[in-house]
């Protein structure tokens, strides 16, 4: 399975990301799955793709041209490649991957994850999205999403949508847990 993971360049974040990141990458490895990531050298981004790298893994990085300046893309992949600009970037990443995974990061990471959630929504992608909460990071997404629903800006239906999870160990169990999803979910996307 090809599980693309969204998360942070920083290298600045708290020391139990990398650890999160590192552990994710290793668990992604030891089940036989290929990475599929946005091409970063470096923060958990690198810290991702070495882990699955060293466990054994294929590792497919999707970045931007302008970006090797900035994220200085990681050259030790399975296969780099380069795109012209964020939207392909994410459309790359989508397209290649049967789950996606979060883990803790910036707006990027934000605009990622809500992008596969709302293709999810229109049935456009429908593999499983798993966010790991790491020390709660992400309680007020969780929360927000929630509200969504509970103030009809989603149907109930839509929680299936995601799973969040507290640790790298929990996440291929939530993906294997992941109810099927259709797409003829446009059937139902309107509130």
């Amino acid at each position: 399975m090809n599980i693309c993971v969204y998360c942070a360049s920083s290298q600045k974040v708290a020391p139990e990301h990398f650890a999160t990141a590192q552990q994710l990458g290793q668990e992604l490895a030891q089940g036989g799955h290929t990475l599929v990531y946005g091409g970063g050298a470096n923060g958990l981004m690198g810290c991702v793709a070495n882990a699955a790298l060293e466990h054994g893994a294929p590792v497919v990085g999707i970045i931007p041209r302008f970006m090797e300046r900035v994220e200085w893309a990681h050259r030790g992949l399975t296969e780099l490649v380069l795109v012209d600009d964020m939207r392909e970037r994410k459309r790359l990443m989508l397209e290649r991957a049967h789950a996606v995974v979060a883990l803790p990061g910036g707006c990027g990471t934000l605009d990622e994850l809500a992008e596969a959630i709302t293709l999810k929504r229109l049935g456009l992608f429908c593999g499983p999205i798993v966010i790991v909460n790491t020390n709660g990071f992400y309680r007020h997404l969780q929360a927000l999403l929630e509200q969504m629903v509970e103030q009809c800006f989603m149907r109930a239906e839509h929680r299936a949508m995601w799973a969040f999870v507290d640790t790298p160990q929990q996440v291929l169990p939530a993906i294997a847990a992941t109810p099927p999803w259709s797409n003829d979910a446009i059937g139902f996307a309107a509130v």
